[in-house]
């Protein structure tokens, strides 16, 4: 399916006429690509933030910044621990990047906080207002913007009832610690009353949690949000739902693959390269974050894992089959 973005390639076509960002001189043009560091903060380490990572890095190389020519990539990560996290950011408040990259909610709040003198930008964040990283979707106001993974969340609890017509209520695990799933866990809850589904919440504080949170569940089926710890430890999850013999939703297409059973939802890869092209107009245009309004994608797609369907004891109906985007055999 080919997706409608915020940007065109026109803006990796201009890393034809490059400025290293805060390089100075004259008209600020260049003849070429000059050389530039980059930071790159990311929460935790699952399928999905490592996409939105490489589809940046990706981004940047289509733009004429090729890592060991003339970019040198600094990659933190916080392994899911919010403490460090915040002193990466202090690092990088110091550090002499020409932009840096928050990749999930709490690093890019932790960005946001550290370093006022920078260009930051942020993605897999679901909602950059609420969790204080910008004044507004159209002009975040200071030195960071980004883009939103914010999922069709309504979508993906419809999916419940089209797998199992007869399911009753929804088991919702997520990070008691994470803005971004408090966001989707209240969209979801009003989803579900509209679907005739009860809810039944699970917190957990570390992945190490989750496996009994999973085990812990008396519902008919389970949804996981675009959640970083939960994500992170997704394996048990999906355990559980085979278990207990019913559907495992989820927030994207990286959990599908790892044995979700289905989502609505957004391509990580996609969203990274989007904010690689948003990095560029920033390096090459000296585009001002503080006017350079949120991205999303707009298109989702329908993914399947027909081999989770199996172990959970489900049957997919011919006609979410038949109008998915993809299916794994």
């Amino acid at each position: 399916m080919k997706r409608t973005l915020s940007l065109t390639a026109a803006a990796a076509a201009s890393a034809l006429v490059l400025t290293a960002c805060g390089s100075g001189g004259g008209d600020g043009q260049s003849e070429g690509p000059q050389e530039i560091s980059v930071g790159i903060a990311q929460f935790v380490e699952h399928p999905s933030l490592d996409a939105a990572r490489e589809g940046f890095v990706s981004a940047l190389d289509e733009g004429g910044y090729t890592e060991g020519d003339n970019l040198t990539l600094d990659v933190q990560n916080a392994s899911g621990d919010q403490a460090t996290a915040t002193n990466i950011a202090s690092n990088f408040a110091s550090a002499d990047n020409d932009l840096i990259l928050g990749i999930a909610t709490p690093t890019a709040q932790s960005l946001a906080q550290a370093v006022t003198d920078k260009p930051v930008l942020f993605t897999a964040v679901t909602d950059p207002v609420d969790a204080g990283l910008v004044d507004s979707m159209d002009a975040p106001g200071a030195n960071i913007t980004g883009t939103t993974d914010m999922n069709p969340v309504d979508e993906q609890i419809k999916l419940i009832k089209q797998f199992d017509p007869d399911a009753k209520s929804v088991g919702i695990i997520y990070s008691s610690g994470e803005t971004n799933s408090q966001v989707q866990v209240e969209e979801a809850k009003k989803a579900a009353e509209a679907e005739g589904l009860s809810v039944e919440e699970k917190t957990v504080t570390t992945t190490a949690e989750v496996a009994q949170a999973a085990e812990s569940f008396d519902t008919d089926s389970i949804y996981v949000p675009t959640d970083n710890k939960v994500v992170a430890g997704l394996e048990a999850v999906v355990g559980a739902a085979e278990s207990k013999k019913i559907p495992l939703i989820v927030g994207e297409g990286d959990s599908v693959d790892r044995g979700g059973l289905a989502t609505q939802g957004i391509s990580y890869e996609e969203l990274g390269k989007q904010t690689g092209e948003m990095a560029l107009r920033i390096l090459n245009e000296d585009a001002d974050p503080a006017e350079m309004a949120v991205e999303s994608q707009n298109e989702t797609q329908l993914i399947i894992n027909a081999k989770a369907a199996e172990a959970m004891g489900i049957e997919i109906p011919q006609e979410l089959r038949d109008s998915a985007d993809t299916v794994i055999e």
